[in-house]
């Protein structure tokens, strides 16, 4: 279906990635293949926050890594949004690692552990006034594309564009917590956010409320740099300005996007990022299967080539993951985001109805499309087990039965005086989510319903879907925290406050006393208590049924035989490619 929103990943023992996030999962049957990853068994972890010394450059060298080639990548469609500012989507973020950076990031140690470190500044930050006060001190001898160095206008200029009025794709976080945010329009009438305070190269922000993972927010691809000279406001989404180890060359919209080397970045200024090849090409336009054939092939420039997005597809994945040589060539990972179907609440008012449709979802009929046990687990929750405050619990039966009971979900929905109601479904195009959908609109029908599917373009699918008077009763999603704790998935998901087009409350969902237990658990001070308090959201907002979730994904990333060091990056959850090399 679709790629997350966020995705944090998890340490698992096929593929070492530490921190935590959603994906909660129930009991999708496991497979008797013992090397086949469990998302309910992985161990919940936290990203740590380096030291000054983590955040010096240059990156640790990879061991073999050589200068030069071309990496290339076999994707099915390209990015909606370039601009950090309305970087929110998983593959957004991983495509802008090589090109942006930020005031703190992830750096990947050889095990594939993460830990958050200074990546402009020369560490995590500063926090004063339990977490209502950080400073951030910047880096000498940083520059952008041209040669002109950072500026400390830029770094506040980045941060007071956040509130312009054309953004409305991003993360809301910082805008929500600066001092004077909720009256700031943006810099562009001249106006300055006086809660940002600049001394010398210290930039110090000021909160509202007490945010002590203030400098894990601002690891977010969407608090990324911008250059205050080459700001071209809503243009600036097709082509930002390079901070990192390679620019823009070229795009060719919808087919492909290069990146070739910026002469200007300094390494060692640099804890997070190699950079070996000479440049990335990445192609779009390609379907599951067609990608998986190529790789399996391995011909030509294909043997350099990765995927952002295009995992191997469910018609392949026997054939692949059982034939000991290819399967060394794909790279295996838990991942701890929960892909769901949020129901639209300003459309589906009964409770019973979102009830019935939880009922009879066919969570097992879906997997079996995904390729089988090899490429998810089954979700009955909000939370992930990797997710700090994840309680286990499954109120509409999945782990009894899970194929879906359609008798009992139409007798709710008779019971509502409902049977016949209409739904229409949102999901992207391609060919397994035509497939999956196929096979929702059957389940749902034989309960009851009555359905109509509806195909959306995948590069602006979530465009769509984030438009809070879209035509859509439930559409395919999925979210991972934005750092690890509940409130990056409640927060931004679930509270009435964070309705409007461009946020991911996708559902709409705008309940008091979820709202109220979302502040009340964010206010917590000890961990064990808040984490404690998340999970009960998570039941709470289960008992309404605004959401079904459908599954927590196993990714399985193919690449071709010469592409070096193929391995995750945690913080930012995909194929680091700043560590890819193109062997000789």
């Amino acid at each position: 279906m679709s790629f997350s929103r966020r995705n944090f990943l998890i340490a698992t023992g096929v593929a070492a990635a530490s921190t935590t996030v959603l994906s909660a999962c129930s009991s999708g049957k496991s497979s008797t293949d013992k090397n086949i990853p469990s998302v309910s068994k992985a161990k919940t972890m936290n990203i740590p926050v380096g030291t000054k010394a983590d955040s010096a450059g240059p990156a640790p060298e990879v061991t073999g890594a050589v200068k030069g080639g071309t990496i290339y990548s076999l994707d099915q469609f390209d990015m909606d949004h370039l601009d950090p500012a309305q970087i929110y989507v998983s593959t957004e973020q991983a495509i802008t690692r090589p090109i942006l950076r930020g005031l703190t990031g992830y750096k990947i140690d050889e095990k594939g552990g993460c830990t958050l470190v200074g990546d402009v500044a020369t560490d995590a930050g500063t926090m004063k006034d339990g977490g209502k006060t950080w400073s951030f001190t910047i880096k000498d001898g940083i520059k952008w594309e041209d040669g002109s160095d950072l500026s400390m206008d830029d770094v506040r200029h980045t941060v007071e564009r956040l509130f312009a009025s054309f953004v409305t794709e991003g993360p809301r976080y910082v805008q929500q917590w600066m001092v004077g945010g909720d009256k700031y329009k943006g810099p562009y009438d001249g106006k300055k956010l006086a809660s940002i305070e600049i001394s010398g190269k210290t930039v110090t922000f000021h909160l509202t409320e007490p945010r002590t993972d203030f400098n894990y927010t601002l690891a977010m691809a969407g608090y990324s740099l911008v250059n205050k000279k080459h700001d071209t406001k809503e243009k600036y989404d097709k082509r930002p300005f390079a901070l990192g180890p390679y620019k823009i060359g070229s795009r060719d919209i919808g087919k492909s996007l290069t990146y070739v080397r910026n002469d200007h970045w300094d390494p060692k200024t640099d804890a997070i990022r190699n950079a070996y090849p000479d440049q990335y090409v990445f192609q779009f336009g390609f379907e599951l299967v067609a990608s998986t054939d190529r790789y399996v092939a391995d011909k030509g420039n294909d043997q350099y080539a990765m995927s952002i997005f295009n995992e191997v597809a469910p018609e392949r994945v026997a054939q692949v993951m059982t034939n000991a040589t290819l399967k060394k060539r794909v790279l295996t990972q838990v991942d701890t985001v929960t892909y769901y179907w949020p129901i639209n609440m300003t459309r589906i008012k009964d409770v019973k109805v979102r009830k019935a449709i939880n009922l009879a979802w066919p969570h097992q009929q879906l997997q079996t499309i995904r390729g089988g046990a090899s490429t998810s687990e089954l979700a009955t929750t909000i939370l992930s087990p990797v997710t700090p405050g994840y309680q286990k619990f499954d109120l509409y039966g999945t782990d009894k039965k899970p194929g879906g009971d359609p008798a009992a979900a139409k007798a709710l929905l008779k019971e509502a005086g409902k049977i016949g109601q209409k739904l229409v479904i949102a999901y992207q195009q391609s060919d397994n989510a035509v497939k999956q959908a196929v096979q929702i609109k059957n389940s749902l029908e034989a309960a009851g319903f009555q359905v109509v599917n509806k195909q959306v373009d995948k590069t602006t699918f979530y465009t769509q879907i984030g438009k809070i008077d879209n035509d859509f009763d439930l559409f395919a999603a999925g979210w991972s925290p934005d750092w690890p704790n509940g409130y990056s998935v409640f927060y931004p998901c679930w509270s009435g406050k964070n309705i409007g087009d461009g946020r991911s409350n996708y559902a709409q969902l705008n309940d008091p006393s979820v709202n109220k237990a979302i502040d009340a658990a964010a206010k917590i001070a000890d961990v064990e208590a808040a984490n404690k308090a998340w999970g009960a959201v998570d039941r709470q907002i289960m008992e309404l049924a605004p959401v079904v979730p459908d599954y927590h994904s196993i990714r399985n990333w193919m690449h071709g035989s010469k592409v070096g060091n193929v391995v995750y990056d945690a913080g930012n959850t995909c194929v680091a490619l700043c560590k890819l090399y193109a062997m000789k």
